[in-house]
């Protein structure tokens, strides 16, 4: 599908400069970009790449001279990366999903489907299943018993909806993605090593071998409107309360939230990120990758972790987190800055220790 930079810039919100009849196709790197595509030059590093390539426009920052790049056209933006969002999705094919329900998927016959529903090839949807209007159920899909899914879903490749998962409008789950699993939930008829390491700190551990004894799931997971999962993500359903993701909450590729978790609203979640069981996570809050967060804690509102910190304790709204164990991000630079310092610490106490036993020789 081909837009005019006219097109394009009205539906940013933005001003198209010189030539707005200018028909484009699709986006491209600067140095790749041709004639009918419009390059991504939203940095000035960027954009001396445009020599480069053949684009005759551009996507550039506030108050760019387009015209000195020798371009035709250009879209100026005050967030350029903001104004890529709407242009991506404008320019995206789409994964060629077809309308209506194909003859090999199974639809139980108390199942609801809204208006333009689309269901792939080998999609299962359960008895008692609502799926919203609008909504596009990917091939090799499952949509578990009593499933409520909202208007608009994508659903791509391999996703999983477990029995009763409650879920808003507008979710996205990438392909593989796991919604509603059993929580990890086991015990053992006496006091375990497990126990036993965390109440002592380490001091004591297991004696005696035992074996775990699982603890059903009796609570589900409840999703709210505009959450994205991403591929191989997976939200366990809780052991007896809901788990819980709140609105506008975006999750990375291989995300593992807790049973009994509860996630508050515009999350984002990166990948590789763990979260065990019953923790509640305000507003706002940011986990780079790899972050791990221990079980029954609680983090504030706008929170952000540092990639690969791992969270012991409780932490208050607004702090920057990073390092095993987290710690505010300013003394863990500090703590660092100080162990990569030793060495020469070290040769400077050994000198000294050796003028001092000069000076005390001579004496």
């Amino acid at each position: 599908m081909a837009y005019t930079i006219r097109d394009i810039a009205t539906a940013l919100g933005l001003q198209a400069e010189g030539d707005a009849d200018l028909r484009i196709t699709g986006v491209a790197e600067p140095a790749t970009a041709a004639p009918d595509q419009i390059a991504l030059a939203m940095r000035p590093a960027y954009a001396e790449a445009l020599a480069q390539g053949q684009a005759r426009a551009a996507l550039l920052w506030d108050g760019a001279d387009w015209q000195g790049f020798g371009l035709s056209a250009a879209i100026l933006a005050p967030r350029p990366r903001f104004a890529m969002s709407g242009l991506s999705a404008m320019m995206d094919p789409g994964q060629g999903y077809g309308p209506g329900i194909h003859p090999s998927a199974v639809v139980d016959p108390t199942a609801t489907l809204g208006e333009d529903v689309a269901i792939g090839p080998l999609c299962v949807i359960g008895p008692g299943a609502r799926i919203g209007a609008g909504s596009v159920i990917g091939p090799q899909c499952h949509v578990g018993w009593d499933v409520s899914l909202g208007e608009g879903a994508l659903l791509h490749a391999g996703v999983r909806l477990s029995a009763r998962v409650r879920i808003g409008a507008r979710f996205v789950a990438q392909p593989g993605a796991v919604v509603g699993a059993d929580g990890f939930s086991f015990v053992t008829p006496e006091v375990s090593g497990v126990e036993r390491a965390r109440e002592s700190l380490g001091t004591e551990g297991s004696d005696a071998a035992q074996s775990w004894a699982r603890i059903h799931s009796l609570g589900s997971v409840r999703i709210g409107d505009d959450v994205e999962l991403g591929a191989n993500a997976c939200i366990d359903r809780g052991s007896v309360r809901d788990t819980v993701v709140g609105d506008g909450c975006k999750f990375d590729n291989l995300a593992q939230v807790g049973h009994n978790v509860a996630i508050g609203r515009d999350c984002l979640i990166c990948a590789q990120v763990g979260i065990a069981g019953s923790t509640r996570i305000g507003n706002n809050v940011v986990l780079g990758g790899q972050t791990g967060v221990s079980d029954n804690l609680v983090i504030g509102d706008n929170v952000i972790t540092g990639g690969a910190t791992k969270v012991l304790a409780n932490v208050p709204a607004g702090r920057v987190m990073l390092g095993y164990p987290a710690m505010k991000m300013d003394n863990h630079i500090e703590s660092y800055k100080g162990l990569r310092r030793l060495p020469r610490l070290f040769r400077d106490v050994a000198a000294l220790q050796k003028a001092v036993s000069k000076l005390t020789g001579n004496d």
